[in-house]
């Protein structure tokens, strides 16, 4: 009975979240404060309220608006154990939304939002063009793009103009590479961006993010339509040519949304967060320019210490389970922070502490388990690739605003900064 009346009780509750929205009455209004505080930062770091729940619990009572059963998963062990779980959880877009609530018709699929065995037929067509090998071809071209960044901060600086990293460094370098990786003209990328960054700040609103998100399938199901005409030499154009049987175009549009969404904005806010924490401190910024072998190091510290996806992918209980000794309900949904799981002692000593000469650790910022991060090497690639070049090029590059001041996202699923303003030197 209780799996019965939550699924009444989120049904009448999408219902309601339609109505309000078709009134130009935003769903997001009636989420309380404490329910975003998974989305809260101080500066860089997650909110104290997600490290006293794991203090107080691991595995929390985190209810959710109109009677929502939900937990909040804060601990390493136990994110991990929800990550890694292949049944009993699911992660299809229908719970979140319902298919006659606010999103119906807006599911973007893709791999996150899809369970096995539709999860696992999606992903073996793409795992191969995401192996070591595949795409050490890329590197040469991700090496240029950063080149070519470089030298227009360097042209806008000496035209007079303010260099922004944001915007000249680092969103170009991941919406460059991951267009010339699904083979979406560069031409277009700046109308795909503007819809992949809306969909992630909660403070436009719930009915905008889905608008976006219909938006950019729109988008994407044109430029696979083009590429059944032509097929081109990008991800798109090879899944055409090898599985275009498989596929319809509503199936591509959404791995490509998937993917170009993952692999822009995520990306984009590591090159920017992580410039902040290397122009607070010249150590730092000297190590990683001098010192090619801690590169590495560096990158998964960075990835740890930032962990800008803040949750995972919300599960919901198909089935009774016990997680960190916390019984759980069929129908309750549970709730990963990524970022206070990354701050786990148990994960490692003083997590708190950005140590760029810290031994890696299996840190969560890609995910766990078969919803892991696809593009995880990619975004390595760039990491690796663009703080090196932009140090050694730049090597007395500043910071031209107080970080004090800068214009961190207030509640947004993937963290980030707006604007990063910088003298070159």
């Amino acid at each position: 009975m209780t799996a019965v009346r939550t699924r009444v009780t989120g049904f009448v509750a999408r219902q309601y979240l339609s109505w309000r929205s078709r009134r130009g009455l935003d769903p997001m209004s009636l989420i309380p404060d404490y329910a975003l505080m998974p989305l809260r930062r101080e500066g860089l770091d997650p909110v104290p309220a997600l490290r006293e729940y794991r203090e107080d619990h691991p595995v929390r009572d985190f209810p959710l608006p109109f009677g929502v059963k939900a937990w909040l998963v804060t601990g390493h062990e136990e994110a991990r154990e929800v990550l890694g779980r292949t049944r009993g959880l699911s992660t299809d877009f229908g719970h979140l939304v319902g298919r006659a609530g606010i999103g119906s018709g807006q599911n973007p699929g893709g791999l996150g939002f899809t369970d096995p065995p539709e999860h696992t037929r999606l992903r073996h067509l793409l795992t191969p063009e995401f192996t070591g090998r595949r795409l050490s071809r890329l590197g040469p071209r991700i090496a240029a793009i950063v080149e070519g960044r470089l030298d227009a901060m360097a042209e806008i600086e000496a035209a007079g103009g303010e260099v922004d990293l944001v915007r000249d460094f680092a969103t170009p370098i991941p919406s460059l590479t991951i267009c010339e990786l699904l083979g979406i003209p560069y031409e277009e990328r700046d109308e795909f961006q503007a819809l992949s960054t809306a969909r992630f700040d909660l403070l436009a609103g719930a009915t905008a993010a889905f608008d976006k998100i219909s938006e950019s399938l729109v988008y994407l199901r044109g430029v696979v339509e083009r590429q059944r005409e032509t097929p081109g030499e990008g991800l798109l154009g090879m899944l055409i040519r090898e599985h275009g049987d498989e596929l319809d175009d509503d199936e591509l549009a959404e791995l490509a949304d998937g993917l170009l969404t993952g692999g822009l904005e995520t990306s984009a806010s590591m090159l920017a967060l992580g410039s902040v924490l290397v122009l607070r401190d010249p150590e730092v910024a000297a190590m990683v320019r001098d010192e090619p072998a801690s590169v590495h190091g560096f990158v998964e510290e960075l990835l740890r210490y930032l962990t800008v996806v803040q949750i995972a992918f919300p599960r919901f209980a198909t089935e009774a389970m016990t997680i960190g000794g916390v019984d759980l309900a069929e129908g309750d949904g549970i709730l990963v922070s990524l970022s206070a799981a990354d701050r786990d002692p148990r994960l490692t000593p003083d997590p708190e502490v950005f140590d760029p000469r810290r031994t890696p650790t299996p840190h969560l910022a890609f995910g766990h388990g078969i919803h892991r991060c696809i593009g995880a090497e990619l975004a390595r690639m760039e990491l690796r690739t663009a703080y090196p070049a932009l140090l050694q090029r730049f090597p007395k590059i500043a910071m031209a605003a107080d970080e004090r001041t800068l214009p961190l996202r207030a509640t947004s699923i993937v963290y980030g900064v707006d604007a990063l303003p910088v003298t070159l030197g």
